[in-house]
């Protein structure tokens, strides 16, 4: 695949894994144009956390549910910086566990776990979905959320089952910072200077209209995106753009959500096209 993307110049909105995408990026070629979008924060407030942490320890959770890796990897600091790692991973592998996709499967993986089972449907109606096929009455579930959603409706679904839901939130976003940055690259997407905006992730979406909101600038943003091919990684990012009235224009083949098969899906069709970049 190398230089697949040689001369195409590839928008990606950072978060905490676009350092490894940008690599990639750039190993095919890519002229990548990197624009921070916001900064992940331990949550401000560590007492509830802990909190969760000394009831998982002490009588662990029949089920836990990682909703992401980022999650899992927040409580592992905070564990270690208590110098109860070994207790909390062991409660942790008594647990049946739940994975929302892929991430939450690598981060298990780094302490020693596997997930039990990962969801089809990397989305908070896809655990809702698998976790309704299961018989759950009685049973204590540990949910681990993340910022910026309203979990309210997957929760409900979760005591529905009959289950008592025990929910941690682990991290916070910071989304004041780059605002500069999110205007200038819907500047040089309105210019026609990128190929391809590459998404990995629903708050990308958000954030990205929600800048653009509020400096008065969405119908530039919804210019902007008419025309550069909008590229997304899976289902969950794809239905966020739809909320808004977009559509993904780019997606990887065979159902395969990951970076690597968004980056072959991108080669071949923006090989349709001549490179817009300079």
């Amino acid at each position: 695949m190398a230089d697949k993307l040689n001369g195409y110049r590839i928008l990606i909105l950072e978060t905490r894994e676009e350092a490894q995408f940008s690599r990639l990026l750039t190993e095919q070629g890519a002229d990548v144009l990197q624009c921070p979008m916001f900064t992940i924060e331990d949550a401000p407030d560590p007492a509830p956390v802990e909190a969760w942490i000394g009831r998982f320890i002490a009588n662990p959770f029949d089920d836990l549910v990682l909703m992401t890796g980022e999650g899992l990897r927040r409580m592992m600091k905070i564990v270690r910086q208590r110098g109860i790692e070994k207790e909390f991973v062991a409660a942790v592998g008594q647990s049946r566990k739940f994975a929302r996709g892929p991430k939450p499967g690598r981060a298990l993986r780094e302490i020693g776990l596997e997930a039990d089972i990962t969801t089809e449907k990397p989305t908070s109606e896809g655990v809702a979905e698998m976790l309704s096929r299961l018989d759950l009455k009685g049973h204590r579930l540990g949910l681990q959320l993340f910022p910026e959603k309203d979990h309210s409706v997957l929760i409900s679904a979760i005591t529905s089952c009959g289950a008592e839901v025990d929910t941690v939130l682990p991290y916070v976003y910071d989304s004041k910072a780059a605002e500069t940055n999110i205007l200038s690259a819907i500047d040089e997407m309105e210019a026609g200077r990128v190929d391809a905006i590459a998404l990995t992730s629903s708050g990308q979406v958000r954030r990205l209209v929600d800048a653009a909101k509020a400096h008065d600038r969405a119908d530039q943003l919804r210019s902007a995106l008419a025309k550069t091919p909008i590229a997304s990684v899976g289902p969950v990012v794809s239905d966020e753009l739809k909320s808004y009235g977009l559509e993904a224009d780019i997606y990887p083949a065979n159902d395969a959500f990951f970076m690597k098969p968004l980056i072959s899906a991108m080669s071949i069709a923006l090989h349709k096209s001549a490179a817009r970049a300079e």
